[in-house]
């Protein structure tokens, strides 16, 4: 009897080691079906759509579109093909499969579908605008996080293939809205936020400097000014609207701007220093690129020209944008921007819905107040004309790229309303090889946005 007890147990023992090893092998290929099927030849993936419902990337291939009608989104949204990596779909192809283990694949009526929160619209007339010129421009909503534009020239359309990709331009297969260039002086803002952080607004306010074309700083290097003649003696404010390079060079070199101070403070912001590890921004499985720069010594010129936006001083459009938000907003905190806005499953069941979300505060309210007011005042003062119908917070730059043989310009900033808050960067490419400016293209993707929001 013992015997036979003990083989029942055995036997018994063996019967839920083998349920169980089902179990956890249906588990296994239910968890893991998708993965497979997304790598075979039958896979089947749906669609991206702009948030109006407009088609921006067509899984089926089936479609008929206009010609280039996928051009201006062509480098963000991407496609399944493998060329481009760091774009939307090549992150999020696990959401558009079109099968689940429990219903087999669905072709035809498969409803998984990604529902962006671009604007094909706005994006496709900010795109026209450069012509031939190129560049990018970003622009979100700073109270949710919704990015409404994201376009970057050259770009293609997905739809014709890559059988020439060895003749496209140098750029044409990434946003290049997500990779660092070089700021200008649009790093003012940067400058200035550290400025107001460190001493506070009304001994920013108290200090002037003289301008005369040019700086000598403490170690012999000379900091020029793009205005030869000099600005004379000016103030904070005269000096970001006048984008001073001495001004700015001798705020650094001011006892009052301690180089750890100023280190913590563009630390806070997220600028990774003095060759430490880059990081990244996570925008929906996009990697964008975080800033970086160098400060060793804050009466050297390397250091004095990087706080203007020059030298080793790199930041991706995308971020420039950010941190609008955590000026206009009052709060010192970035509203984190997001692409999707919600996914639906093959059965049109809707999931992975979007929620705003912040950063860590970079700086307290007051700092962002004091340079709410400056950039406000800027855009009064210098743009109300260039860029008309919209109360602006603005800061322009002139980056001198290919060791100065070419001038980029760049445009930050953001729509002082609540029912209108758009923050935006626009970079154009070698300014001075056509007729484009940043206010023209400015003037373009606000009024469309306005009109399709």
């Amino acid at each position: 009897m013992k015997s036979i007890r003990r083989t029942q147990r055995i036997i018994s023992l063996i019967i839920m080691l083998f349920i169980a090893g089902m179990a956890f092998l249906v588990l296994k290929i239910n968890h893991e079906a998708n993965f497979y099927m997304m790598n075979s030849d039958t896979r089947q993936l749906g669609f991206v759509y702009d948030r109006k419902g407009d088609v921006l990337f067509d899984g089926t291939g089936q479609g008929q579109y206009p010609e280039n009608y996928f051009i201006d989104v062509g480098n963000i949204i991407g496609d399944d093909s493998g060329q481009m990596s760091n774009t939307l779909v090549a992150q999020n192809l696990q959401a558009l499969n079109n099968y689940s283990f429990s219903d087999g694949l669905k072709k035809k009526d498969g409803k998984s579908a990604i529902y962006t929160t671009l604007d094909h619209n706005s994006n496709r007339a900010v795109f026209n605008t450069y012509g031939y010129m190129e560049g990018c421009v970003a622009a979100y909503n700073y109270k949710t996080g919704e990015i409404l534009v994201c376009t970057s020239l050259p770009s293609l359309d997905v739809t014709k293939g890559y059988a020439d990709v060895g003749s496209f331009k140098d750029g044409t297969l990434w946003s290049k809205a997500m990779y660092k260039t070089v700021p200008g002086s649009t790093q003012k803002v940067s400058t200035v936020i550290s400025a107001v952080e460190i001493m506070g607004s009304a001994q920013l306010f108290s200090k002037s400097y003289t301008c005369n074309g040019k700086y000598t700083n403490r170690t012999g290097n000379d900091i020029d000014c793009h205005n030869i003649y000099g600005h004379g003696t000016q103030n904070i404010q005269e000096a970001f609207e006048n984008s001073c390079n001495p001004f700015f060079a001798q705020l650094i070199e001011d006892d009052a701007m301690p180089l750890d101070k100023v280190k913590k403070q563009y630390e806070k912001m997220g600028y990774v220093l003095n060759g430490e590890k880059p990081t990244y921004i996570d925008i929906n499985g996009i990697q964008c690129e975080t800033a970086s720069t160098t400060l060793e010594d804050k009466y050297q010129f390397k250091t004095q020209w990087g706080c203007i936006g020059q030298g080793d001083t790199l930041v991706s459009p995308i971020q420039l944008m950010m941190w609008q938000s955590a000026i206009a907003n009052g709060t010192g905190k970035m509203t984190m921007p997001y692409l999707i806005d919600h996914v639906t499953d093959l059965n049109d069941h809707q999931k992975e819905k979007a929620k705003t979300r912040y950063s860590e505060k970079l700086f307290s309210e007051s700092t962002a107040s004091s340079v709410k007011q400056i950039m406000l005042a800027n855009g009064s003062d210098r743009y109300s004309y260039l860029i008309s119908g919209y109360k602006v917070g603005v800061k322009s730059g002139t980056a001198q790229v290919d060791e100065g043989a070419k001038e980029n310009s760049l445009l930050v900033g953001f729509v002082d309303d609540p029912l209108f808050p758009i923050a935006f960067c626009i970079l154009i490419e070698d300014k001075d090889s056509g007729y484009l400016t940043t206010e023209q293209v400015a003037q373009v993707l606000l009024d469309n946005l306005k009109n399709n929001y």
